[in-house]
């Protein structure tokens, strides 16, 4: 791989489409390599747009927008790092030689799409699920859990992220409301909903699973130990590095992210996740892209997820080595807020190995992620606590 010098003529120019926290941390990553990125994203001052060489706020699922961005900026390499956008401008792109995304544009249709993606891994490449049906309405909806389905159960939109549009309902009289949240809570409305069944797992983890050349430059699949992690309401709030699994789990984990990121495609780093209940393991959901959980990789392995996913875009080596047991825990901006501040910095970092991160988002929520908790310890247990013992020291408060 060759690469040129950022704001010349030589440059090797990354586009990424999507620009948050974890966008951020992709985007320093490649300019650690000298590489010239464009941060694009839906709201103004986005964390990845504050350290890019340029930024530019668009709608994303505007196909003639996008294309006239490309179209502008010539980057070689486009990085999808949310779900809203215009896929078929992407293809489009792509198949006119312009720039390649990553890791490929299949990958990015189906897995910004549960339907996709869950049909993809049940039905085609036979990898164990739970029980799942698609509806159109509210009436199939029903249909779907009465005709075996069951209680208790989740439904999701198709397409959404951070548990937007997720509810996980006990009863009948729960199902109108969870289908107007779910049809209301993704990032686009598609009309259809996902309801899944509840399934009898002890844990769930994050398997970040990196699809990267190898020293023949050849396409090889590298895992990073596993990640545990704490979701809340659909939202993940804490999670830790390893995970404690059997042997058996760990490659029965294994095997089902490789089966889904070789179907994929592509290089990068992928998120997968999956159920676990002793040695049996169901496939839940993968991004093609760094996964919130893996945040904790910037305190527990020698190289973070961003560093894996830039390398591997980029054509070069990567080394999975986790160095020490690592948790996250994450801390919310607590009100809504054009003009957040925060106290209490100094003690949360008196936390022995711990570290904080505040990602600048310019406009805070309630139940928004503005920042993480980063902490070492002995072991997981020891890690988690110094982690969430430093995320609530932080007081996000109206300035």
């Amino acid at each position: 791989m060759k690469l040129g010098t950022p704001l010349t003529a030589s440059a090797t120019k990354v586009m990424l489409l999507g620009s948050g926290e974890l966008g951020k941390e992709v985007i320093i990553a490649l300019q650690r390599f000298g590489v010239e990125v464009i941060a694009v994203d839906r709201y103004a001052n986005a964390p990845g747009q504050q350290v890019a060489h340029r930024a530019y706020t668009i709608d994303m699922t505007d196909a003639d927008a996008l294309k006239a961005l490309v179209a502008t900026e010539k980057p070689h390499f486009i990085v999808p790092e949310i779900e809203a956008l215009n896929t078929d401008a992407l293809a489009d792109i792509e198949n006119s030689g312009t720039a390649t995304v990553i890791p490929t544009v299949r990958a990015v249709q189906l897995t910004m799409n549960r339907e996709g993606i869950r049909r993809l891994a049940a039905e085609e490449l036979n990898l164990p699920v739970s029980p799942y049906a698609f509806a159109r309405s509210e009436a199939e909806l029903q249909a779907a859990i009465d005709s075996g389905i069951g209680y208790p159960c989740f439904i999701k939109p198709t397409m959404s992220s951070s548990g937007k549009g997720q509810s996980r309902i006990t009863q009948a009289s729960q199902v109108k409301a969870a289908w107007d949240y779910a049809a209301t809570g993704g990032r686009v409305n598609q009309g259809v909903v996902i309801v899944e069944g509840q399934i009898d797992f002890d844990y769930e983890i994050t398997l970040l699973t990196v699809r990267a050349k190898n020293a023949q430059g050849e396409a090889q699949t590298y895992f990073c130990e596993p990640i545990g992690h704490v979701q809340k309401n659909g939202d993940y709030v804490e999670s830790w590095q390893p995970q404690a699994m059997t042997a058996n789990a760990l490659k029965a984990s294994q095997h089902i992210a490789k089966t889904i990121t070789d179907s994929l495609g592509g290089f990068g780093l992928f998120g997968v996740e999956l159920f676990v209940k002793n040695d049996q393991v169901w496939f839940s959901e993968v991004s093609p892209r760094p996964h919130d959980t893996g945040m904790v990789t910037m305190c527990s392995q020698r190289l973070s997820e961003f560093e894996l996913h830039a390398r591997a875009i980029l054509g070069l080596p990567v080394d999975v080595t986790m160095t020490q047991t690592g948790a996250s825990a994450v801390i919310y901006g607590g009100v809504d807020s054009q003009n957040l501040s925060y106290e209490g910095l100094e003690a949360a970092l008196s936390v022995p190995s711990s570290d904080i991160r505040l990602f600048g988002k310019p406009e805070s929520f309630a139940r928004r992620r503005m920042g993480v908790a980063l902490a070492t310890g002995k072991d997981s247990d020891e890690a988690r606590s110094r982690a969430k013992q430093a995320a609530s020291l932080v007081k996000p408060a109206e300035r």
